[in-house]
């Protein structure tokens, strides 16, 4: 066993280890410990982001029709008050009215998450999404 590792039980139910099995054989895990590692990993993500206060890194992405009153303006300003997070962005023209930008941020979780709710809720966004992630700290 190599150093630093911990080898524990867990007992569950028949079938949900039948279908858990089933599942991560489909996305190709090459066993269980690999597929509970990444889902605790994904708990103490998801963990660190509701709490607020941890440093982390994840994406806006939004789905917007440039032709949408100020948006734009209003996209590229709110961009500019967060420079500390704000790493980077892409955009895309998808159309002739719709555009994509994804939106690289890293920070305090609170803040990010005070990112996101601002970008996703101008007028004109008419879809959007954060998603979370580490910065790679305290993940094994």
């Amino acid at each position: 066993m190599a150093m630093g590792v911990v080898r524990f039980g867990v007992s569950v139910p028949e079938e949900l280890l039948e279908r858990f099995d089933r599942i991560i054989g489909e996305k190709g895990y090459i066993n269980r410990s690999e597929a509970i590692r990444d889902i605790m990993r994904d708990f103490i993500v998801r963990y660190e982001w509701e709490v607020g206060n941890s440093e982390v890194a994840g994406t806006i992405t939004m789905l917007y029709n440039h032709d949408e009153a100020e948006v734009v303006k209003e996209l590229l300003d709110l961009q500019h008050e967060y420079l500390e997070e704000i790493v980077s962005s892409v955009h895309v023209h998808m159309d002739e009215h719709n555009c994509l930008e994804v939106v690289i941020v890293r920070g305090k979780a609170g803040r990010i998450k005070e990112i996101a709710d601002r970008l996703l809720s101008l007028k004109g966004v008419k879809h959007g999404k954060l998603v979370m992630t580490g910065t790679g700290r305290g993940l094994i």
